[in-house]
């Protein structure tokens, strides 16, 4: 359920420099926690984010006119896959992220999809904790396919993994 005074769609090309604010703005909640090399990443580059856009796997989470969330979904493994879920600090803890997930996960449905899977920090309480509560589990090592494996590859060639990660997975 979308809260009240929010709305979510399909993301518009104008969005797109709003999303890498927003992503910035979110990686600042790392920084305060000792993760500066997260906080640094460079967010999704514009084309990266139209390609999403024009490939119907993005959608923004919007307050009046302005973006203030967003998420990015693929299909990895036979499962979708939450690529990105980012709010702006400023409208967190609202339940934007949990709609937004919850958007990712409908859309996987209309695909045909079991399951969505994602990668994610396992102690910070606004990662793993979180996607506990909305329903993702750890996955176990023989369950992690090859195109998620490749992720963690990437994640681990970015340096993510140098913090407890794991990947997660919700049947629907």
């Amino acid at each position: 359920m979308v809260p009240a005074g929010f709305r979510i769609g399909p993301g518009l090309p104008a969005d797109l420099p709003e999303l890498q604010r927003i992503e910035r703005e979110a990686g600042l909640l790392f920084a305060e926690v000792g993760m500066q090399a997260v906080a640094d990443e460079e967010p999704p580059a514009i084309e990266e984010l139209e390609s999403y856009r024009t490939a119907g796997r993005l959608w923004v989470a919007r307050s009046d006119d302005q973006a203030v969330g967003y998420a990015l979904a693929d299909t990895v493994d036979g499962h979708g896959h939450l690529a990105q879920l980012s709010v702006a600090p400023s409208h967190g803890r609202r339940g934007l992220g949990r709609a937004l997930c919850a958007q990712v996960e409908e859309w996987a449905r209309a695909q045909g999809l079991e399951a969505v899977t994602l990668t994610t920090f396992s102690d910070l309480a606004w990662n793993g904790p979180y996607y506990q509560r909305l329903g993702y589990r750890n996955m176990a090592e023989a369950e992690v396919g090859r195109g998620l494996r490749a992720i963690v590859a990437d994640e681990t060639r970015r340096g993510l993994w140098r913090w407890p990660r794991g990947c997660m997975i919700k049947p629907l």
